[in-house]
């Protein structure tokens, strides 16, 4: 059954607020393909102001960015893990996120998993859920 309403409980301040104090994004499960929503969610954060790093172990550069295979790889400080793969493959960068720091596990629509979301806030991570990074953006920042 796929979850519709938001399970992450965090209200638009909440949302607000990661947005305008977290600028690093690893972006899991980058494409180079400009139909794909991830190819232009990167866009769309790069063009306002966000640090992103691809990561996708099939890619050398995407959007002119060094392309990563997994988020310990990226050589810089991560605050978002942004999820753009299934959710059976969710738990592997939920643990790579807790590893590396991050502070924020974003799980767009169609990536949640229950258990890799429990996780994610068990290690003190904020997790967000069935909602869209660039949709939250236009909606409170613009």
């Amino acid at each position: 059954m796929v979850r519709t309403t938001p399970v992450d409980r965090l209200s638009d301040e909440d949302i607000r607020e990661i947005l305008t104090k977290y600028r690093k994004i690893a972006l899991v499960g980058a494409s180079p393909k400009p139909e794909r929503d991830s190819n232009e969610v990167m866009r769309y954060l790069l063009e306002n102001g966000y640090e992103v790093y691809p990561v996708n172990p099939r890619y050398d550069e995407i959007l002119g960015r060094k392309c990563y295979p997994s988020v310990l790889d990226i050589p810089d400080e991560v605050e978002i893990v942004d999820l753009f793969v299934r959710p059976e493959f969710t738990m592997d960068y939920v643990e790579q996120a807790i590893k590396k720091g991050a502070k924020v596990v974003w799980f767009q629509f169609g990536t949640f998993s229950e258990e890799a979301f429990k996780k994610a806030k068990e290690a003190g991570l904020i997790a967000v859920a069935h909602r869209c990074i660039k949709q939250e953006h236009e909606r409170l920042i613009e």
